[in-house]
């Protein structure tokens, strides 16, 4: 039985308790219309993430700045003894995968969910830790196209669910992120960075510095927008990520192109006078974008340290400065605004155009969100401006296009 005072624990989470319990309800039910009833639950939960700044640095061992936000997957959970995974989320066809399958990354088709719990599953094996089956049922405000990690989140739920079903919650949140990426890029076929796993799974404002990989140095940081008077947007313009792979993995793989030609593993630790010494031995064979991109990185690693010491200083218009130049660089430099295999949709790019005519005048700063090419765009603005804005952005690209969001204090969790 669900409890009101029981979910009450966790109003920290949610804005509206009783519309999440509905929500759970829902969620239980569906879960006992597909695997049974008088089964012992778990309830588990994962926010998405917000990139504040940092865009296209984690691949390269820089820095980031994130947010977890009061957008979350839920997932409804039981044990079994089958050793299999059985996930069914809302409106999506049933994964299932056997944990003896998991060892081989070739026997699941990449960039499917499947290859997902496969991958994280056997991240857990390769680390000692004990995995088993369990059948899932999860619901999502973490929305797919959405640009707050959607995929992400799914596969920290995955090792959340591993780690409190059979480790007694032992694994560290930032190891679950770890397992995460793991998954992503070896099984998914996806080569990702950490930065989005590691908001997902530790939450609040983050500053994560990856210079170390292996240990990245995770700091939380107390700022409160809200307390600030100032609100965070993220607009959605219902761009199509279809065919887009090739243009995410474009990013890194053209800075470590560049990287390698330069004998680096990665950008880290290059300075923008080295860079621009070589430039007449390198252009020819790495192209002046793979240049412009690694420029790029340089600049936003630092523009990521003065994002920190606004936040922790309270100085909300250097915040916005770092914001707006963040946005600027990676519309020239990193060029992840719009894909060129179809120029005709740019819905990124209007988004910011109207943006900017909007907050003419007004304290503010809007720039792309996550990996770019669709998707969202992210604003920040007085809270008195909030609806106004919502509503023009809601006359564009329609309605629920722009979404209001809080920063989650706490990232991968059990809730009962």
């Amino acid at each position: 039985m669900l409890h009101e005072g029981g979910l009450e624990k966790y109003s920290a989470l949610y804005q509206n308790v009783r519309a999440e319990g509905d929500r759970l309800i829902k969620a239980i039910d569906s879960f006992t219309e597909l695997y049974g009833d008088g089964r012992e639950l778990y309830i588990f939960s994962v926010p998405g993430r917000s990139e504040i700044s940092g865009n296209h640095t984690d691949h390269n061992n820089g820095c980031v700045l994130a947010g977890a936000i009061d957008r979350d997957i839920i997932a409804i959970v039981a044990k079994n003894d089958d050793n299999v995974i059985r996930f069914s989320s809302e409106g999506y066809p049933e994964d299932v995968v056997s944990l003896m399958d998991t060892v081989d990354p070739s026997k699941f088709e990449k960039y499917t969910s499947a290859a997902l719990i496969a991958g994280v599953a056997n991240a857990f094996r390769e680390h000692g830790l004990d995995i088993g089956g369990y059948d899932a049922y999860s619901n999502t405000e973490v929305l797919k196209g959405s640009g707050i990690s959607s995929s992400a989140a799914y596969e920290v739920m995955i090792g959340n669910i591993l780690n409190y079903l059979y480790n007694d919650g032992r694994v560290d949140n930032k190891d679950i992120a770890k397992f995460s990426q793991y998954a992503e890029n070896v099984y998914f076929g996806k080569p990702c960075g950490l930065m989005d796993q590691m908001a997902c799974a530790v939450g609040g404002f983050v500053y994560i510095d990856f210079e170390n990989p292996a240990q990245p140095r995770v700091e939380p940081i107390n700022f409160s927008l809200a307390a600030e008077g100032y609100a965070l947007c993220i607009v959605n313009t219902g761009g199509n990520h279809a065919n887009l792979n090739d243009d995410y993995a474009s990013v890194p793989g053209e800075m470590k192109a560049l990287a390698a030609k330069l004998g680096r593993g990665v950008l880290r630790g290059l300075t923008e006078e080295e860079l621009i010494a070589k430039i007449p031995e390198i252009r020819e064979e790495v192209g002046d974008r793979a240049i412009l991109r690694a420029l790029h990185f340089l600049r936003e690693n630092g523009r990521v340290e003065k994002a920190r010491e606004a936040l922790i200083g309270r100085d909300v218009d250097a915040f916005f400065d770092v914001i707006s130049a963040s946005g600027a660089s990676s519309f020239k430099f990193l060029q992840n605004v719009y894909t060129t295999l179809n120029v005709r949709e740019q819905g990124l790019s209007l988004a910011l155009a109207i943006t900017e005519g909007f907050l003419d005048g007004k304290r503010g700063a809007a720039r792309v969100h996550g990996g770019g090419f669709a998707g969202t765009i992210q604003v920040f603005l007085e809270r008195t401006e909030l609806r106004a804005y919502i509503e023009l952005m809601d006359s564009v690209f329609g309605r629920g296009s722009a979404m209001p969001l809080n920063i989650r204090p706490v990232g991968a969790t059990r809730l009962f």
